[in-house]
């Protein structure tokens, strides 16, 4: 029996700053106990009479906007005017007026970086440094609910390791239950409701006002008179909305506003509304980073030979006394068939039409207008908007399923030994192609289940891939899809429909096994690899080990591309529950049913649209792979090469001197620099006595007076400052005296403590990585260094990254260098570093280097030095570009770092850093020089 495997979580920085970007919002609340030992007189945990826990927020309106700008202004975001917010206002007993307001906060993540993780960790981090305890995340789909769910699950031992065991309470709404939301309410721990947006929207609709009896169970009356619904409203939730823009209609913007939220917190990769947006990853810097597997597409479409009856339905236009339908058809024209665009009215034949193409001649007379999406034609049935028929013939589906298991074979015989599982995922528009049944309604395989045994059943068979899957064909492939049963009693047939949402019966098997039992599928023993999946999987379902996406769709997919590659972009995981960072293994190939230029482009221009970036030239053809080998070296060049290799292929360890002294006076000189840390300011309270107004018709409001003013010395708690500060950077509490001290700013902790200790750990932990590699001395580790078979394995890239280019796509041998093709990498960051602090090299200035010293007579030998190569740093590792032997009246021996010169000027500063500590590194080394340049006229020049 296989173990249990535990997905492995680590802190990624561009996670971590997302998650500060919404807690830096709160700053001046009142902070949780603990770190923080005293209570302040307001705080924002409210303890209601009846027993409710919920939260409470003292920040002004006006102090919200300042602590969104200031985080829009630090993430680089375009500061909005006015906060956007619902504002409402609240009348107490005694008749006093206090305006409430509930801001809308946004946060963009790209698909596969981690949203649903981030936003997990944001509750905690929230729930920690201010003592907030009630969350509501709420959800478009029951797909999405359940990975919700999931991920709680998965990630609570993780962060209940680095939240000191914080009891946390998730809980999933079940309309049955109705009544556990008091359970909800009353917890004193850390609790998150699971929600879908059906469970309590329905009864928001005008239309249902004058029923007797509310749609949503969440919304009816029990026997306290109340719903339950008014136990959330009594908490003041945190409502987080998972893929907001599935809410933006007026019934489900009310449904939320009528939780009563604190704020709302919005997380998707594509927002419609992104209400004052915080923090950004958008598609580029995520794919740049190497944080979501690269893309490259193996198109399949049809040499549209015209033997089928091609028909798309493009649009129905009202016209003055009739409708006209616009399709496009093949029409016999003088130099050959055209597909062309026709107008259609009732009555119309497709065989006139199209100038007597005998493929049109039987059942395409347009017969009716069923709506204003819809025709109909006499034998041929309906055809709805946007649908095409007969462009996609079974021969090019079968020759699809055949390259996506090649594909699965060819991408596990080179993962598995690293402890790889891979999956393959397919996409298909009607059941019955995938599971049919006979006349007795047994289910029986469909074309796409034939087909796909067929050529699973060839791959296995080959040579090469010989005892690679230990599993009949009949084992490794399984559906995902909505069920009814159809007949009664032991008669009842499962009935696969053609759905979009999971229903109440269903193939329970497959369903836990793909939505809620993720690490056994991951599991080598686990024999299911290709699932075939309707539009259940579009979102909530995004397992890290699908490298292979499939569309198998009789009709124009309506899919976009980015629903569509969004399940198989995850970083893949080993058997450890490992999260893998090697580019060359995460790889995302997905066969369309249409060519890669077209894939790429539709692509290209969806990611344009929605996000104003360019994705151009990221996707790449997986039918234009190069394999580029290591050359057979002449005697002069193996020479040349071991004359460098061995003078920089040594090992290093680090050791650091830091000058305490010295740290001290960096860290009060910058906090003395008040525009660079500027002095922090008094937040803005509110102090009020808040009760629960009731009657037989539930809460009526929470509410009474309302005392706003600057926070004073006497209401704001004293802090453990050693214990805060020592949490987040390791110095003696000696050193912190002084540096609080000699800073006169100790004032400010009395004014605004989170804020100036955030402020104090800021400017700490900048002078100590600058003054960390300035003390860095390396040394080397005796007998290790870099071996030559670096070098041997051959390097799997694409032929529009490597140099030399021809145009006939052949790669021309080069001399004077060590493959037979220089590959050119775009990515020189660590993906565990800082997202943000990462800067890419340009490829450009890649190939033009290459090109130099490929045409100059004084480079004798070039290479470019392989991702293994590594130098370790107090910043995470560092990998240098070029190592190059040079000739002119004497030899000299370069490694270089390649940046062009506009990158150069705006390097950022863990990356400088790193690149310093290059420099003491390669100080070890006899004869070589370490320069960073733009060409290789920066590299001789003096």
């Amino acid at each position: 029996m296989s173990h249990k495997m535990t997905l492995q979580f680590t802190h990624q920085a561009y996670q971590e700053r997302a998650v500060q970007s919404v807690v830096q919002v709160f700053d001046g609340q009142p902070l949780a106990t603990g770190e923080f030992e005293l209570v302040s007189s307001t705080a924002s945990v409210n303890y209601a009479g009846d027993g409710s826990i919920g939260n409470s927020l003292v920040l002004t309106e006006q102090q919200v906007l300042e602590n969104v700008h200031k985080v829009q202004a630090s993430n680089g975001i375009e500061t909005v005017a006015t906060l956007q917010a619902d504002r409402w206002t609240v009348k107490s007993d005694e008749g006093q007026v206090s305006d409430e307001f509930c801001p809308h906060l946004t946060i963009e993540m790209e698909t596969g970086t981690g949203k649903t993780y981030t936003f997990i960790r944001t509750m905690y981090e929230l729930n920690k440094v201010y003592g907030f305890k009630k969350f509501v995340v709420v959800v478009p789909s029951v797909a999405i609910r359940e990975g919700t769910m999931k991920n709680l699950e998965v990630t609570r031992s993780h962060f209940a390791a680095d939240y000191a065991n914080v009891p946390c309470l998730p809980m999933l709404y079940d309309s049955n239950r109705p009544n556990d939301l008091r359970h909800f309410a009353q917890s004193d721990a850390l609790s998150v409701l699971v929600i879908n947006i059906d469970s309590f929207s329905k009864d928001i609709d005008d239309s249902n006002a004058t029923k007797k009896k509310s749609i949503n169970k969440i919304n009816q009356k029990g026997e306290r008179a109340f719903a339950p619904i008014e136990y959330i409203k009594a908490v003041k939730p945190i409502v987080i909305v998972d893929e907001p823009q599935n809410f933006e209609t007026d019934i489900r913007r009310k449904a939320i506003r009528n939780l009563n939220p604190l704020c709302t917190l919005r997380y998707s990769a594509t927002h419609k509304n992104p209400y004052n947006l915080l923090y950004k990853l958008d598609p580029v810097q995520a794919y740049d980073l190497g944080l979501v597997k690269q893309i490259e597409v193996d198109g399949v479409e049809s040499d549209q030979s015209q033997n089928q009856a091609f028909i798309e339905l493009v649009a129905i236009e009202q016209k003055a006394k009739s409708l006209t339908a616009k399709v496009v058809i093949d029409v016999n024209e003088k130099t050959g068939v055209k597909r062309k665009s026709v107008s259609l009215k009732v009555g119309d034949d497709l065989y006139k039409k199209s100038k007597y193409r005998e493929v049109y001649a039987d059942g395409f007379i347009l017969n009716e207008f069923l709506s204003d999406t819809e025709i109909e034609f006499n034998k041929n049935g309906v055809l709805r908007l946007n649908e095409q028929r007969g462009g996609l013939s079974d021969d090019v589906m079968r020759f699809q399923i055949e390259r996506t298991v090649a594909a699965h074979f060819a991408k596990l015989k080179k993962v598995k030994e690293s402890g790889i599982k891979v999956l393959s995922l397919f996409f298909i528009d009607k059941v019955a192609n995938y599971r049919a049944y006979d006349d007795e309604g047994n289910a029986v395989p469909g074309k796409f289940a034939q087909w796909f045994e067929e050529a699973f059943e060839k791959y296995a068979a080959k040579a090469h891939y010989k005892d690679l899957i230990p599993y009949s064909a009949s084992k490794v492939h399984n559906g995902y899809f909505s069920g009814d049963k159809k007949g009664k009693g032991a008669a009842a047939k499962k009935i696969w429909v053609d759905s979009t949402e999971r229903g109440s019966k269903k193939d329970d098997d497959t369903y836990t096994l793909i939505m809620q039992d993720k690490e056994r599928l991951l599991d080598m023993h686990e024999p299911l690899q290709f699932i075939f999946s309707h539009s259940a999987l579009r979102e909530g379902w995004d397992n890290p080990n699908v490298f292979q996406i499939c569309t198998l769709n009789e009709t124009q997919s309506q899919m976009k591309k980015r629903q569509e590659i969004g399940r198989g972009l995850r970083l893949a995981v080993n058997q450890q529950g490992e999260r893998i960072h090697d580019k060359s293994i995460n790889v995302l190939t997905v066969i369309p049913n249409e060519s890669y230029e077209v894939f790429a482009r539709t692509l290209q221009q969806e990611i344009e649209d929605e996000t104003d970036v360019s994705f151009k030239g990221r996707v790449k053809n997986a039918r234009d792979k190069a394999r580029v080998q290591r050359k057979t070296l002449s005697a002069g060049d193996e020479a040349l090469f071991k004359a460098i290799w061995q003078r920089i292929n040594y090992q290093t360890r680090y050791s650091v001197s830091l000058d305490t002294s010295e740290l001290i006076e960096k860290c009060v000189e910058a906090l003395t620099d008040t525009h660079q840390y500027p002095r922090v300011q008094a937040p803005k309270v509110r102090s009020r006595k808040a009760k629960l107004h009731m009657n037989e018709e539930g809460i009526q409001g929470v509410e009474t007076a309302i005392d706003e003013s600057n926070a004073s010395y006497q209401n704001v708690p004293v802090p453990d400052v050693y214990a805060y500060i020592q949490n987040r950077v390791h110095l003696t509490r000696s050193t912190l005296f002084a540096i609080l001290d000699q800073s006169n700013r100790l004032d400010e902790l009395l004014i605004n403590p989170q804020a100036f200790l955030d402020t104090v750990v800021a400017a700490i932990k900048t002078e100590l990585q600058a003054l960390l590699v300035k003390g860095i001395e390396y040394h080397e580790i005796n007998g290790k260094r870099y071996e030559m078979t670096l070098f041997d394995e051959p390097v799997e890239t694409y032929l529009s990254s490597v140099y030399p280019q021809t145009s006939d796509d052949v790669t021309t041998p080069l001399n004077k260098t060590l493959l037979e093709a220089q590959p050119l990498e775009s990515d020189t960051q660590d993906p565990k570093g800082d997202a943000f602090s990462c800067v890419m090299s340009d490829s450009e200035v890649e190939n033009t280097f290459a090109h130099e010293c490929s045409l100059d007579p004084r480079v004798r030998f070039f290479f470019k030095l392989p991702g293994k190569f590594k130098i370790a740093t107090p910043l995470g590792t560092y990998n240098p570009d070029w190592a190059v032997v040079f000739e002119n009246e004497e030899r000299v021996y370069f490694v270089a770092e390649t940046k062009s010169s506009t990158v150069k000027a705006d390097l950022r500063r863990n990356e400088r850093l790193k690149i310093e500590c290059g420099h003491r590194h390669f100080n070890l080394a006899d004869d070589v020089v370490f320069k960073e340049v733009s060409s290789l006229s920066g590299l001789v020049a003096q």
